[in-house]
């Protein structure tokens, strides 16, 4: 099975309420007058970074591409639990871990170890709490909405390729947890960019029944000369959000285009339907 045909098959398992029918990024739980946000992600080697990075560098982007979920929701972080198999310069795992963690004020709550011949591969939980509520979700972008974004993207793609000015923005991200917060009274649909712009967009629209109609003359990429690469290439980790038209913005961000009525594809880049998701981004699988 692809990426898209598992989670199509988990959908046929008994699901919770918060799980939102798998189609966003965290699941949502009331708990008295709490609202719990629950996100897990992993990360593997060879497919989110190199057999020889640095592991500091791993521990930290684990937490950040987790924070960013909780981000997307505007959700305040408790406290992360990991997954960890040991072998790959665990005590440099352990320093970038704890950079990460100081950094955010993010508690450790415990986790798992396992040993393995196999390739490593690292997990983790991270809980926060909703602090404003409906929390965002992906499919509530609402027709005559403009579409926006916190900053450029193709960053992660230059830093990846080696550009000096940009490996930052691959190897230590930095979750938007400050500008989710403010955003989430206001955004109709919200959540991080991880598999590339376009490719997120196209799922917003398709959940939300809507199409973004995106100008490329307004896409906030890091080399202008490789749009469609920058578009494409996913591990920015902004946010992507829609918000009424005449909304003033309470954090910085650059407006792509508007929120339409469905006509055909969930997403128009300068009026051309862009119809097939594996043309648009990462999928897995």
């Amino acid at each position: 099975m692809n990426e898209t045909e598992f989670v199509a098959a988990l959908r046929k398992l008994p699901l919770h309420a918060g799980a939102r029918g798998l189609e966003d990024d965290c699941a949502i739980l009331d708990l008295g007058s709490e609202t719990l946000v629950i996100t897990h992600d992993m990360m593997t080697e060879d497919t989110h970074f190199r057999p020889h990075a640095d592991m500091a560098d791993v521990a930290w982007k684990l937490l950040a591409c987790n924070l960013s979920d909780l981000a997307a929701k505007g959700a305040e972080p408790i406290g992360v639990l990991l997954g960890h198999s040991l072998g790959s310069n665990d005590a440099r795992f352990l320093e970038g871990l704890n950079e990460g963690l100081v950094t955010y004020g993010v508690p450790l709550l415990g986790g798992d170890t396992v040993a393995t011949t196999g390739t490593s591969t690292y997990g983790m939980t991270a809980i926060g709490r909703a602090t404003h509520v409906p929390v965002p979700s992906r499919k509530g972008a609402v027709v005559g909405d403009g579409v926006h974004v916190t900053g450029p993207v193709g960053r992660a793609m230059l830093g990846y390729e080696g550009d000096p000015e940009h490996l930052a923005a691959f190897n230590r991200p930095v979750p938007r947890l400050a500008e989710g917060r403010a955003l989430a009274p206001l955004a109709n649909a919200m959540m991080d960019i991880s598999d590339g712009l376009l490719l997120d967009c196209w799922r917003m629209g398709w959940v939300s029944g809507v199409t973004l109609a995106l100008d490329s003359a307004l896409l906030p990429v890091a080399d202008p000369a490789r749009l469609a690469d920058c578009v494409r290439w996913g591990d920015d980790y902004e946010l992507l959000f829609t918000a009424p038209a005449d909304s003033i913005l309470p954090a910085p961000a650059i407006r792509i285009g508007e929120v339409r009525a469905r006509s055909g594809a969930p997403l128009l880049l300068d009026e051309t339907p862009l119809g097939d998701p594996a043309r648009l981004g990462y999928r897995h699988g």
